[in-house]
């Protein structure tokens, strides 16, 4: 699995946004690294460490998300209680908005009510107190404060802690050390009349109104409140300002209970909700568990479980027709376990049937063939091919019992630690004389060290004999390549070999049984066609892999990896599948080493640029050479199944005529087929 990162955008976490470098600073170090993505890459300052600090985070988050993907109840539910908590969220903002907003406005309504009879009864009190003549001005100033102090008193007393009464004078907007100012409750008429009011009834004729914080001046605590104003005359013709200031403490105190209601109620609704989701998700989940550990069961063999069905309804009906189809599965199944049975008991009878008959025909041919020198040409030539074909029927019953074996689960692996190169050694000492009549070699690479693993001798000696056989039958007199090597906790022995190849497709059927490439030849060289097959079964048998890797003309590779010990998982080979001369690894080697070629000579030419030219010698033309293309690359096959490890390497066009072409010839001079 490839990693990497990538630095986070502007706002998410780790990044902080809308702060910009004053002048002069070219911003921190920390910021040229996370804004050039350097930050979270391998290898650059401080990588590490938030990968560890990420995972560090993620760890405990695991648990809860592993419980997210495989428990939808919980999904369910918290879904259920998410939509629901915003539903009551909602509903609860528009309750409380609609209460606030009654509260409001039935306060408005008694503050202007109140406020309109306290203007008309300060109007009246100055209507009906006569002005004293003949007052100076100081006089007549003293005498209207006075009358204001008695106002202010009088309208008060009417609504004790209900509304205050506050009254200016219309000299001083602002209102602080103001000598006309009179305020009941000890509030602070500087702090709370705000001068935006102050200055629109000074300027208007109506009644004005805002929203204020009331200020007192024994030391308590500011509240809300609403301030009614406006602009009246005294007995003595001045004018001034009168205001009511009515506190909001007590709709403040309503809207607190209406919160907390709702609070209360919300949260037990949510909880209700979710209760009732999950008692509802719980009768729909728990039948589906069932079912699912009833398949899981089903699926190791355990063919006689059913599903409990109680009830009618659609749960019961999906039960019914499970159990149905549980028993149709199990009727099929053991329907084919009693057919595939009696085939194979049928292959091992008829095998071992065939032994005595065989034994008899055998007896019979050796002294036919024995006799052949008394006979003519034709009867002599007959005896030989009668010996022939008993020996190949004599291998395909041999093969055809150890199948059987494989099929009814009765193969045992008699593993004890051996040394594969003294098998290898075995098995190249027996194929030697085929290799010199086809006109190659065996080598050996990788015999140096020993490569001991615990293994069943003979049948490990029987694939590779199958593999190294099939290597130098098929190589077309070209030399046969045997690979050891060991890593870790696997060995491996690979069987190279430059015949025909394989061509696409063919390294996933190579391991079927009978399979051969050209089913239209006869069946004159190569074995029964079951040799791979018993060959894969073998190195299942050991917990090992068995693997082909071919392309047209340029050869096949087999790969046999097993575990060093018994009971071993493999976790890889320390062969590549893939040789290194194949022919797509050549042409990657060839363009590299052009490549360099190419770059060394345009360094080269550089240098004899640069250099400075000798006065009266010949300037000599430079000369670089072409940078050559890359030659094309062969393409992977797409059918080849990723469990067998099989590939197989498509060829060039070019190349794939000139192959056929030789292959075709080949083929006249040799009527044999590929089977293996």
């Amino acid at each position: 699995m490839s990693t990497g990162s990538a630095a986070p955008k502007p706002g998410e976490p780790g990044v902080r946004s809308g702060r910009t470098a004053g002048p002069g600073r070219g911003g921190s170090r920390f910021g040229r690294l996370l804004h050039g993505g350097r930050l979270l890459q391998d290898g650059a300052p401080g990588g590490p460490v938030l990968r560890l600090f990420a995972r560090w985070v993620r760890r405990p988050l695991l648990p809860a998300v592993r419980l997210w993907r495989r428990n939808i109840q919980v999904r369910v539910v918290a879904g259920t209680l998410l939509m629901s908590l915003g539903v009551v969220l909602l509903l609860g903002l528009v309750v409380i908005g609609q209460v606030r907003n009654g509260l409001l406005d039935a306060k408005e309504r008694a503050a202007q009510s109140q406020a309109a009879g306290g203007f008309s009864a300060a109007q009246d009190r100055a209507a009906t107190t006569p002005s004293i003549p003949g007052q100076q001005d100081g006089g007549r100033a003293g005498a209207s404060v006075n009358w204001r102090s008695t106002l202010v008193e009088q309208l008060a007393s009417g609504g004790q802690s209900a509304f205050n009464v506050v009254a200016l004078s219309l000299e001083e907007p602002d209102g602080a050390a103001s000598r006309g100012a009179r305020a009941s409750g000890e509030v602070d008429p500087a702090t709370s009349i705000p001068g935006e009011l102050r200055r629109s009834v000074a300027q208007g004729a109506g009644t004005f109104q805002t929203y204020t914080r009331i200020h007192y001046t024994n030391g308590k605590g500011s509240e809300p409140g609403l301030v009614v104003g406006k602009r009246l005359n005294d007995a003595e013709g001045t004018q001034y300002e009168l205001y009511y200031l009515f506190p909001l403490a007590q709709e403040g105190d309503s809207l607190a209970l209406v919160k907390g209601t709702l609070a209360t109620a919300g949260l037990f609704v949510v909880v209700l909700l979710g209760a009732i989701a999950w008692l509802v998700v719980r009768q729909i989940v728990t039948p589906v568990r069932m079912a699912a550990g009833i398949v899981e069961r089903l699926s190791a063999g355990r063919l006689q479980e059913r599903m409990k069905v109680t009830g009618e309804d659609d749960i019961a009906r999906l039960g019914e027709a499970f159990n149905k189809m549980a028993q149709s599965l199990q009727l099929k199944i053991q329907q084919l376990e009693d057919l595939s049975r009696m085939q194979r008991r049928f292959v091992s009878d008829v095998s071992h049937e065939l032994r005595t008959p065989l034994t008899t025909v055998r007896m019979a041919a050796d002294v036919i063939h024995e006799a052949r020198v008394d006979f003519d040409p034709i009867t002599a030539r007959s005896a030989e091919l009668l010996g022939d074909q008993l020996d190949r029927f004599e291998s395909l019953l041999s093969d055809l019992l150890e199948i059987s074996r494989f099929d009814a689960g009765a193969a045992a692996l008699e593993a004890e630690p051996i040394d594969l190169r003294q098998v290898v050694r075995r098995v190249i000492g027996g194929a030697e004389p085929l290799a010199e009549r086809k006109g190659g070699r065996i080598l050996v690479v990788g015999d140096e060290q020993p490569v001991v693993a615990e293994a069943d001798a003979r049948r490990v000696e029987r694939v590779l004999r199958n593999l190294v056989v099939n290597a130098v039958e098929h190589g077309e007199g070209k030399d046969v390549i045997v690979k050891l090597a060991a890593a870790g906790g696997a060995v491996a022995i690979a069987v190279r070999d430059y015949g025909v190849g394989l061509k696409p497709g063919e390294a996933t059927r190579v391991f079927n049984r009978f399979w051969r490439a050209d089913p239209a030849r006869a069946r004159t060289t190569g074995g029964t066609g079951l040799g791979l097959s018993i060959a894969v079964e073998d190195a299942r048998l050991h917990g090992g892999w068995l693997q082909a890797w071919g392309e047209p003309g340029g050869g096949s590779q087999f790969r046999l990896t097993l575990p060093r010990t018994a009971d071993e998982p493999l976790r890889g080979s320390p062969i590549p599948l893939e040789p290194e001369d194949s022919r797509r690894n050549r042409e990657q080697s060839a363009g590299q080493a052009a490549e360099q070629a190419a770059e060394r000579a345009r360094d080269g030419a550089a240098r004899r640029v640069s250099l400075p030219v000798q006065p009266g010698a010949p300037r000599p033309a430079l000369h670089v050479p072409p940078r050559m293309p890359p030659a094309p690359r062969a393409t992977a096959d797409p059918t080849a199944l990723p469990g067998s490890g099989a590939r197989v390497v498509a060829r060039a066009s070019a190349e794939a005529d000139s192959s056929e072409a030789m292959a075709s010839r080949n083929a006249e001079g040799e009527d044999g087929s590929r089977g293996r």
